[in-house]
């Protein structure tokens, strides 16, 4: 039996290899789901459901599905609107203190979070919250840089049919993420008629 860990999610995908390499490590992780930030509704429970079905089925992994409080997010993070630096932080700490509550409750002493896997996510802004709320918390944060499994992770969802969100999870960056492929797109256009002319 593995080391007590809990294990904030943000969604399946970026569950994989957090789990995979943790429990290499000899923790056995425990997913702790809150996630308010997620819109809209049908978003979130399609990413929920999506992580339940792995963790039942292939990971075999409990799951605690925490408090989501939509209210707070909307009093935190919401008015930052796309002051992205400032929403971010706001965001990771409401969804991170949340799990922290949760870790302390259920009497675990190691937390981490899989917002660490991704290259879009603010992986020191997430650390420097990470790291203030554990010890409020009495707890140790088990901070790992998953980024360089990113793309791993992205064959491995793939692999089992995972479903795989476009942006990462509330309205502004919804809007942010389509901006960035229109932007890509007319890139890509743009140079093939370049291309094209020379």
């Amino acid at each position: 039996m593995g080391i007590p860990l809990l294990l904030h999610a943000c969604c399946g995908p970026c569950s994989l290899e957090p789990v995979k390499y943790l429990r290499e490590e000899g923790f056995e992780p425990t997913i702790c789901w809150t996630n308010p930030n997620i819109q809209p509704k049908a978003e979130h429970d399609r990413r929920l459901g999506t992580l339940m079905s792995w963790a039942q089925d292939a990971a075999h992994i409990p799951v605690i599905i925490a408090d989501d409080r939509r209210d707070l997010w909307e009093r935190k993070a919401a008015p930052c609107g796309f002051e992205r630096e400032a929403r971010c932080r706001a965001c990771y700490t409401v969804r991170l203190e949340e799990s922290c509550r949760i870790a302390q409750a259920q009497g675990f002493r190691y937390i981490s979070t899989t917002l660490v896997v991704s290259p879009y996510q603010l992986f020191d802004a997430c650390y420097e919250v990470l790291s203030r709320l554990a010890p409020r918390y009495g707890l140790e944060e088990v901070w790992r840089d998953f980024r360089p499994h990113y793309p791993e992770s992205v064959t491995d969802s793939r692999a089992l049919g995972m479903y795989r969100q476009n942006y990462c999870g509330c309205r502004f960056s919804a809007a942010e993420a389509a901006i960035e492929r229109h932007e890509a797109r007319d890139a890509r256009k743009a140079a093939r008629q370049s291309a094209k002319a020379s």
